[in-house]
């Protein structure tokens, strides 16, 4: 799953998973904001699974542009 991040203008960082709307997580760094994003989606597609819907085909598990 691709992640976007982007850095607002009061410092903090936010990281977004576009596959997933709604997906998205603050951090004061740019690995906190990753690390919250990548959380989030493992708990996101852990409830689909739980109540029977359909995931995103994952050949990846996040892609995270350097």
């Amino acid at each position: 799953m691709k992640v976007e991040i982007e850095q607002e203008s009061d410092g903090r960082w936010i990281a977004e998973i576009p596959s997933l709307p709604g997906a998205m997580a603050y951090g004061q760094t740019r690995g906190e904001a990753v690390a919250k994003a990548e959380a989030l989606v493992l708990r996101i597609l852990a409830d689909k699974l739980e109540h029977g819907e359909s995931v995103p085909q994952i050949t990846d598990v996040f892609s995270v542009p350097v």
